[in-house]
C-alpha cells in the first residue's frame, strides 16, 4: 500500500469496550487496509505505518492531520461540492455556484481527455482553468468580507472564528494544486469515495451489533475486513477467500504493474 501511486485515506470513530476508538482505512483499486487505534489522528496513522513513508498522491477529505505528511495531496471533490451546495442553498453565495460550475466543467473535460487516451488535459485547458479558478476565489472574497469586530468586554485569546464561506475560500486559495490535481493526471480519482465505501461495512456492523466488546475483537474485525475486501477487489469471492485462509493458503495480492487508481 505504501508503494502505491495513489491511495485514498479516510477515518471514522468506532466504539469498543465502551469508549471511542479511531478506525483508519487506506484504499486503492486493488487493496484495502483497515487499522484500529485507541486514538485518532497522527498517532494512529504513524502506528499504521503507511503515511509516514508514503510518497505517492494521498486523496482525502482535507482532514488536517493528513497534511502533516509529505507527498502530494488531492482533496475529495465530493466533499467540496457538498460544502459549495450548502453555501449556495443556505447562504446564497453566488461565487459558490460559479465554483460548482467550474468543477463540473473540469470533470467533463477530464472524462473527454480520458476517453481520448490522454494522460492530462491539453495545455490551453491547463492554463485556462487555474486562471478561472483564481478569479472565482477573488470574487468569493469580495462577496464575503471579514466583518468588523465589535469591541465589547475583554478580548478573547486565539484565532477569531470565521464564517463557513471564508474557511472554504481559504482552502481554495491555499491549496489549488491539491484541488486541481486530477486534471493534471486524468488516471487519478477526484474523490475518495472508494475509501468511504471500504469503511461502510464497519459502520453498518456497529449500527446492527453495537460496541465491540474488546479492542482485540475490533482489531480482528479490521484484519478480516481488509482481507475480504482486498480479495473481492481482485475478483475472488469472500467465501473462497475465507476457505483458502482456513486451508492454509490465504489469498495474497501481487503488486500491480500499472499505476493504481481508486475505484
Amino acid at each position: 500500500m505504501a508503494a502505491a501511486d495513489v491511495v485514498g485515506f479516510d477515518e471514522t470513530g468506532v466504539r469498543a469496550t465502551g469508549s471511542r476508538h479511531g478506525l483508519h482505512t487506506a484504499s486503492t483499486q486493488w487493496l484495502t487496509w483497515d487499522f484500529a487505534h485507541t486514538r485518532r489522528g497522527c498517532d494512529a496513522m504513524d502506528a499504521a505505518d503507511i503515511l509516514p513513508g508514503f510518497r505517492g498522491r494521498a486523496v482525502h477529505d482535507f482532514w488536517r492531520p493528513y497534511l502533516q505528511y509529505d507527498g502530494d495531496h488531492a482533496f475529495c471533490h465530493a466533499h467540496l461540492l457538498r460544502e459549495l451546495v450548502f453555501l449556495w442553498e443556505e447562504q446564497h453565495q453566488a461565487w459558490a455556484t460559479a465554483r460548482i460550475d467550474q468543477l463540473l466543467t473540469i470533470h467533463a473535460a477530464v472524462e473527454t481527455a480520458r476517453d481520448a487516451g490522454l494522460a492530462a488535459l491539453r495545455a490551453e485547458d491547463l492554463a485556462r482553468f487555474p486562471r478561472d479558478y483564481l478569479r472565482i476565489v477573488d470574487a468569493g472574497y469580495a462577496e464575503t468580507p471579514v466583518p468588523v469586530p465589535v469591541v465589547a468586554g475583554p478580548r478573547r485569546r486565539g484565532r477569531r472564528g470565521q464564517r463557513k464561506a471564508r474557511n472554504l475560500l481559504d482552502r481554495f486559495r491555499d491549496h489549488p494544486d491539491g484541488i486541481l490535481a486530477f486534471m493534471r493526471d486524468c488516471a487519478g480519482p477526484s474523490t475518495n469515495n472508494g475509501s468511504e465505501r471500504d469503511l461502510r461495512m464497519t459502520k453498518l456492523r456497529e449500527t446492527i451489533s453495537g460496541s465491540f466488546r474488546s479492542v482485540a475483537a475490533l482489531v480482528d474485525f479490521c484484519r478480516i475486513r481488509g482481507y475480504v475486501s482486498t480479495a473481492r477487489k481482485n475478483g475472488l469471492s469472500p467465501l473462497d477467500a475465507l476457505r483458502r485462509a482456513f486451508a492454509g493458503d490465504p489469498f495474497i495480492p501481487t503488486m500491480p504493474t500499472a499505476p493504481e487508481a481508486i475505484a
